[in-house]
Formats: structure tokens, C-alpha cells, sequence
């Protein structure tokens, strides 16, 4: 034998809150005392005390000791404000490249700057560098793409083309001196070392 009941109406049903709203009016219209519908429920501040009585018992039991960074200050609190830390901190955490608004990348690139010109090998590749980020940098200030202010700074390239020269030479300097100290080792060893050594290799 069949049940003929109807099933009860779910919760949160826009029709039946609909029915429950127009028969709580007309009760009030004809001065019935009518039940609220969060009867029954906890308000608010029953439900805030439940919660805070949960957090003193997990810490009694040490749920909250040894947690990662536990007596460590919060990074990113010290410095100016930057309104967009969030999304500059997952680009630098994730290694992303070419995403974000230009003032973030170009703040990324700008930090990064003298790395990218160690990478290249002419004065003349130095300059385009310069004058290709120079140009992405005015670009960004006129905010024709929107996002936050830009606040890098362009580069002078005379300036660039001398830092770079410095600390290849510099490089160059240490990677001969290097070679000089090996060859001179190499000289001391006697021929049966040498031919070891060239084994090993």
C-alpha cells in the first residue's frame, strides 16, 4: 500500500517561503500572534559562544601548538602598504611570468633587472633591454589597461650599460683567475695523477 502523503516541502523552497510569508501577514493583520521563523535556532551570539568555547577547548588540548611559523613574525607586515601583496606574493611563490596587471610584472622584472642583462652578451642587446623595458614602463603609467599605478621607475641606459660591463668584467676576471689556480694544481701533480685524473673525467 502506497503512501498518498505528500512529501514535506524542502527547506529554502522560494514557493513555500512565499506561503509562509503571505499566512505570517495575514496572522498579523488579524492580530494572531505569529511564530518567528528562525523559532527554535540559535541567534547569533548563542552561535559566537558556541564557536569561541570550541577554540578555547582546542587550545587547552594543544591543537594550536606547533603550528608552522609558531613565534615568527607575519611576512609582509614590515615596509609601506601594497594594496596588491596577494597577487605579487602567488606570482613570486608560483614563478608566474607575463601574468598580472604591468605594474606588478614590471615591479617583478625591475628587481630582477641586473640578473636579465647578465644573460646578455652585447652592449647593443644591453640598450635594447633598456629602451624596450623604458617603453613597456611609459606604457603602463597612461593606465590605458587599468589596474593598480605603476610606480617603477624607467632605467638610464648609459647608467645599465656600465653596470653591466663592471660585473662582466668582474665575472670574467674571477672565472680566469679560477682557470689559473686549476692549471697550476694540474702542474703539480705527478703523471700518474694526471693520468687518474683524466680517467676520471
Amino acid at each position: 500500500m502506497s503512501d498518498s502523503r505528500e512529501p514535506a516541502p524542502q527547506q529554502g523552497d522560494a514557493r513555500v517561503d512565499a506561503v509562509r510569508y503571505r499566512l505570517r501577514r495575514e496572522a498579523q493583520e488579524r492580530g494572531e500572534e505569529v511564530e518567528e521563523a528562525n523559532a527554535g535556532q540559535p541567534s547569533m551570539d548563542q552561535r559566537a559562544h558556541v564557536i569561541e568555547n570550541a577554540i578555547q577547548q582546542a587550545i587547552r588540548r594543544g591543537d594550536f601548538d606547533d603550528l608552522p611559523g609558531a613565534g615568527k613574525p607575519l611576512p609582509g607586515l614590515t615596509g609601506t602598504h601594497d594594496p596588491d601583496w596577494w597577487i605579487r606574493r602567488k606570482i613570486e611563490r608560483e614563478k608566474l611570468t607575463g601574468l598580472g596587471p604591468p605594474a606588478l610584472t614590471l615591479r617583478t622584472e625591475d628587481r630582477e633587472f641586473a640578473e636579465r642583462l647578465d644573460r646578455l652578451g652585447s652592449e647593443r642587446a644591453v640598450r635594447e633591454h633598456v629602451e624596450d623595458f623604458n617603453r613597456r614602463v611609459r606604457e603602463a603609467r597612461r593606465q590605458l589597461q587599468g589596474g593598480p599605478p605603476v610606480v617603477t621607475a624607467t632605467r638610464d641606459a648609459d647608467a645599465e650599460v656600465a653596470a653591466w660591463a663592471k660585473r662582466r668584467a668582474e665575472r670574467l676576471r674571477v672565472a680566469e683567475e679560477r682557470r689559473r689556480a686549476e692549471a697550476e694544481a694540474y702542474a703539480a701533480l705527478s703523471r700518474r695523477e694526471r693520468r687518474r685524473l683524466r680517467r676520471a673525467r
